[in-house]
């Protein structure tokens, strides 16, 4: 037997399932979202890694099923629909729309320069100047963070989405199942959308300045050896047994110019105890800010909590449908088994369709994240 929710509103219907094998998922999946909205004509489409290999043939069927030509999607190690995570085994989370006609644009993936989107989809981004865009990533692909930001700016379209997160393949669907860069579907401005950005970790440490690095390694922070300042920021308790950092404490790199105070997340990649140096998840350079960060559930449900305010005090109506991308190491291991983080969702904004999935990187507007959660309303 197959488990199953859904939720509708005008324009929208979005539905979950999970099951034993990708037949009985998707079979539940549509039985759930019944009678699709007139004109449905764009389908999102998340699953979890254990449908990777399932995912050509789901869409198939869907296509056959819904009569809808275009879809976008991809795998996560979970997903997420309304009110409910699903991890750990085959499942399958669906919204559909109908929308404007030639009023969003799917696109294939990018995996190097834009110049090929550019010819493709470029008469279309002149017409009807996109301003919102839902878009997954291929972690394989060492561009990808520069992709994202290309994209963005060439078509001043804000972007959010997530990378791809399976056991081994990567699979994309923008029309078809692809793979090896960017892709997704940008739409006009005739669908109005609100974002926000919730933070997974919080700053334990004031901004500092790193003043000689090499590569991915901090060599001295403030002018003074790098693990004595980290051992300072961090405090005594942990200070005295380093081996309790990992999967606690971040490093964190502020936004040059944002008035959020976003931050960029990465792991600790390595300590150097006899030259007291540290090395972190990203290149870095003399001059760049940095500071230090925990992880924790209280702090992340906090911001969530926040984030989630923010974006329902600005949206102008009441919102008909939502994406959301968290990150891997959210979900479970930081809110709870019991699918916590997307109850907060719905406690917030409603029983409202909702999809998205568990990614290996989350973006926003132009940027790619980490340990984050990145929220869209549709209104």
């Amino acid at each position: 037997m197959a488990d199953a929710a859904s939720a509708s509103a005008v324009g929208f219907k979005a539905a979950s399932a999970a099951g034993e094998d990708w037949a009985k998922t998707v079979k539940a999946c549509l039985e759930a979202l019944g009678d699709l909205p007139k004109g449905a004509n764009l389908g999102l489409l998340y699953a979890t890694a254990e449908l990777s290999e399932d995912l050509s043939s789901i869409l198939t069927f869907l296509r056959e099923r819904t009569r809808i030509e275009d879809w976008v999607g991809t795998v996560g190690m979970g997903i997420a629909a309304s009110g409910v995570e699903y991890h750990g085994r085959p499942a399958l989370a669906v919204l559909v729309g109908a929308l404007p006609e030639d009023g969003f644009r799917v696109f294939e993936p990018v995996s190097g320069s834009l110049e090929p989107f550019m010819e493709r989809h470029g008469d279309w981004v002149a017409r009807h100047h996109p301003v919102f865009g839902i878009v997954h990533g291929d972690p394989r692909n060492h561009r990808v963070d520069s992709i994202v930001d290309a994209l963005a700016a060439e078509t001043s379209t804000f972007l959010v989405g997530g990378l791809t997160a399976g056991p081994a393949d990567c699979p994309q669907i923008a029309g078809r199942i692809g793979e090896g860069g960017l892709s997704g579907v940008l739409f006009s401005p005739e669908m109005p959308v609100v974002a926000g950005l919730s933070q997974g970790c919080t700053p334990i440490s004031e901004v500092r300045t790193i003043t000689e690095a090499e590569q991915n390694v901090v060599m001295k922070i403030d002018g003074r050896p790098a693990l004595e300042v980290f051992k300072e920021d961090i405090g005594e308790l942990l200070a005295r047994d380093l081996r309790r950092v990992g999967g606690y404490i971040y490093a964190a790199f502020p936004i040059v110019g944002t008035d959020t105070g976003d931050y960029l997340v990465r792991n600790l990649a390595g300590i150097d105890l006899e030259r007291g140096w540290i090395a972190v998840g990203e290149l870095v350079e003399e001059g760049r800010q940095l500071m230090f960060c925990r992880r924790d559930h209280e702090s992340a449900e906090q911001d969530l909590k926040r984030m989630l305010a923010d974006v329902k005090r600005r949206a102008e109506t009441p919102p008909k449908a939502a994406v959301y991308f968290s990150c891997i190491a959210r979900g479970p291991n930081l809110f709870g088994p019991e699918s916590e983080e997307l109850k907060l969702v719905r406690e917030t904004l409603g029983d409202l369709p909702l999809v998205g999935f568990y990614a290996n990187g989350e973006i926003s507007n132009n940027r790619l994240y980490g340990y984050t959660g990145v929220l869209a309303l549709f209104l």
